[in-house]
C-alpha cells in the first residue's frame, strides 16, 4: 500500500517535471531561434576557451613533473619504489626472451615435421 501511494506521488512529480520541461521549451524556442547566431559561437569560443586553459594547465603540471623527476634523477634520489620497477621491468624482459625462446623451438618443431613429412 506505502508502495503504491509513493510511487503514484513519484510518478505525479516526474509528469509534472516533464509538463514544465515542454513548456519551458515551447516558449525558450524562439528565443532560440532569434539568437542561435550570437549563442552558437558565443558557446564555441566558451568551450574552445575551456579546452586551452585545461590543455595548457596540463601540460604546465606535466612539464613541472618531468623537470622534477629529471632533478630528482640528477641528485641520485631515485623515484618511489624505483627499485619495485626495475624489477617489474626485468621480470618482465625475462618472460620476452623465454616466450621468444619457444618460438624459436616450436618454429624449428614445424620446421622439422614439415621436412619429415615431405621425405616420407
Amino acid at each position: 500500500m506505502a508502495a503504491g501511494t509513493l510511487g503514484a506521488a513519484l510518478l505525479g512529480l516526474s509528469s509534472l517535471t516533464f509538463a514544465g520541461t515542454v513548456i519551458f521549451l515551447i516558449l525558450a524556442a524562439p528565443f532560440l531561434v532569434v539568437f542561435s547566431p550570437i549563442l552558437v559561437p558565443a558557446a564555441m569560443i566558451l568551450i574552445l576557451s575551456t579546452a586551452g586553459f585545461l590543455f595548457s594547465g596540463g601540460s604546465g603540471i606535466g612539464g613541472l613533473a618531468a623537470i622534477l623527476w629529471l632533478y630528482r634523477k640528477a641528485r641520485g634520489q631515485l623515484p618511489y619504489a624505483a627499485d619495485q620497477l626495475d624489477f617489474v621491468r626485468m621480470k618482465v624482459a625475462s618472460k620476452a626472451w623465454d616466450m621468444k625462446e619457444r618460438a624459436k623451438e616450436g618454429g624449428q618443431f614445424v620446421q622439422n615435421k614439415a621436412q619429415e613429412n615431405t621425405e616420407a
